[in-house]
């Protein structure tokens, strides 16, 4: 068990609320909260279980607060959240056995693309266009996917559920952001799951970051609701760049080691 001091509690707590504001918003949110869970000392380990935990509290808050406004139908987009339950879930478990340096090495430069598809792509607002993709198959193959995608490594998966829904399903942005954080709290759920099983959570830390996150999502949601896409986007490209960066800084990423950076 990690014993923290309350200066520690105390910073956790606004680096949670401050990612559930962000996160609720255009994604990310693990950029903020997993540096500042191993900065107060907490083991890499018991770090990605905490942070599940309570990234399901923002993602639940923001989920709350889009469906009472109509944009996201909890019960009729409840199939879709199952499957990323069960592609977190299975995520999890992989990342129990399998080296995530390829996921680590690659991630970065998804990003920039995510990032460049959402700032030079024309007309991209809050009204809904052509789907190429029916709800089913895409519930069967995008949702999943990107689902254990969150459950094995994480970071960027908002990013990744926003990018399917506004070019393959066809939803404006204010609409994909809302599926997005239902689908996103299916997938922490299915990859917390595991790591409860493993014995890898936090729960008092955990507990009050979610406390955090919940206002944090509350406060960013309703933002994003009352601006839309003029919010949207451009804190989707922030975000999405400044995590490649992050990414891409840190001296063990596979990309620097690979080319004795």
């Amino acid at each position: 068990m990690v014993d923290l001091a309350l200066q520690s509690l105390a910073l956790l707590f606004v680096a949670a609320f401050i990612a559930g504001f962000i996160d609720s918003i255009a994604g990310g949110g693990g950029l903020i909260t997993i540096p500042a869970m191993l900065i107060a000392g907490i083991p890499p380990l018991e770090t990605l279980g905490t942070n599940k935990l309570q990234s399901m509290f923002g993602a639940g808050s923001a989920t709350i607060a889009y469906a009472r406004r109509g944009h996201v139908d909890l019960k009729a987009q409840l199939p879709m959240a199952v499957m990323a339950v069960f592609g977190g879930a299975i995520g999890a478990v992989i990342a129990t056995v399998v080296p995530a340096d390829v996921l680590r090495a690659a991630m970065p430069f998804l990003l920039v693309a995510i990032a460049l598809y959402f700032a030079l792509k024309p007309n991209l607002h809050d009204e809904d266009r052509h789907q190429r993709i029916t709800p089913f198959v895409f519930g069967l193959t995008f949702v999943p996917l990107i689902g254990l995608y969150d459950g094995v490594f994480g970071p960027g998966t908002g990013s990744f559920f926003m990018l399917a829904f506004v070019s393959l399903a066809g939803f404006g942005v204010l609409k994909a952001t809302a599926h997005t954080k239902l689908l996103n709290l299916g997938s922490n759920v299915g990859a917390f799951l595991v790591f409860v099983a493993s014995g890898v959570v936090l729960w008092k830390v955990g507990l009050l970051m979610g406390l955090g996150q919940f206002l944090g999502a509350q406060a960013g949601s309703r933002l994003a609701m009352r601006i839309g896409a003029r919010l949207i986007k451009p804190l989707l490209i922030v975000t999405c760049i400044a995590l490649a960066t992050k990414l891409l800084a840190d001296p063990g990423n596979p990309v620097r080691v690979w080319i004795g950076y």
